[in-house]
């Protein structure tokens, strides 16, 4: 009484399949935008960081993760050692440098 009956419509086939793509459409644009927003800016900037550690070599100065300065007095495969003052050395791991400093900058 309250509720009439429903009748199926055939709908033809070449406006549904046009409809889907054009219903996927603003996901795919979405998937594009955040890629080269998000995605892309931090692979390349990983790349960057993967150089420079790469490129460590002793008595490059650097800054840690923490602040602290120092020169490179030994590097190893996962491992450096930072001369901070004279005789003063820490043992860091090579992820926990996160600049090279110019030459110079870094006086005891």
């Amino acid at each position: 009484m309250f509720i009439s009956d429903a009748f199926a419509q055939a709908a033809a086939p070449a406006a549904s399949t046009s409809s889907s793509l054009l219903s996927m459409l603003p996901l795919v644009l979405m998937f594009v935008v955040l890629y080269f927003v998000m995605i892309r800016p931090q692979m390349k900037r990983q790349k960057e960081i993967k150089a420079m550690l790469d490129a460590l070599a002793k008595g490059d100065e650097v800054v840690t993760q923490g602040g602290v300065v120092g020169k490179i007095t030994k590097l190893g495969d996962s491992f450096v050692n930072v001369e901070v003052a004279n005789g003063v050395e820490l043992q860091l791991q090579r992820v926990a440098i996160v600049q090279v400093l110019p030459k110079g900058t870094f006086s005891k």
